[in-house]
């Protein structure tokens, strides 16, 4: 199933994106201390170094090698080391736990949004904060309609809501996002 997602500028990455689930969960990995645009692009750097897009070949490759893939400029993250230790934790999961299928966390059973929350917090680098508004990414710009995914995403599963990446179709809802991060920054200051 293909989603046409906007969140690069690279056209390749958001291609990646848009097309595998894996690149999508690894992105939002990505999401922290870094623009969005960059933590969404790293999945496309990935697999033009790999030669591969796979959760098993991510989770198998040497340790010290993808920290060098991380690392090779253009890096794939601020801090391209503990980033890359993530990257294989979360893959070495999704191998365990799910067959390496990233999509089975919202697909299998069909759970529901509770579910669904349930299984992304349990994600090594999810936690409640990302999980939410990962649920609120596939909900709102992935296809995922299970029950409740809504309430389970909380606020970042509001109808018109500017808060994070699951808003961001253009680069018009792209600045409303980073203003309305940069006044809740502000606002959790004073």
């Amino acid at each position: 199933m293909s989603h046409e997602l906007h969140i690069t500028g690279d056209p390749e990455a958001d291609e990646l994106l848009s097309t595998d689930p894996l690149a999508l969960l690894i992105g939002m990995l990505l999401d922290q201390q870094v623009a969005m645009e960059t933590a969404f692009a790293g999945p496309a750097k990935i697999r033009q170094r790999l030669g591969a897009f796979d959760a098993q070949v991510i989770a198998r490759t040497d340790a010290d090698e993808f920290v060098e893939l991380c690392r090779t400029p253009p890096s794939v993250h601020r801090y391209p080391g503990s980033m890359a230790g993530r990257i294989q934790a979360l893959c070495a999961a999704l191998v365990e736990e799910w067959d390496g299928d990233a999509a089975a966390l919202w697909t299998r059973d069909d759970p529901d949004g509770a579910t669904v929350l349930k299984r992304l917090k349990a994600l090594p680098g999810f936690g409640e904060q990302k999980a939410k508004i990962f649920l609120a990414l596939l909900g709102k710009r992935y296809g995922f309609t299970g029950a409740g995914w809504r309430e389970a995403a909380g606020n970042y599963g509001d109808e018109g809501s500017y808060r994070s990446v699951a808003d961001i179709v253009d680069p018009e809802s792209l600045a409303k996002v980073r203003e309305t991060k940069r006044a809740a920054k502000a606002a959790a200051k004073r």
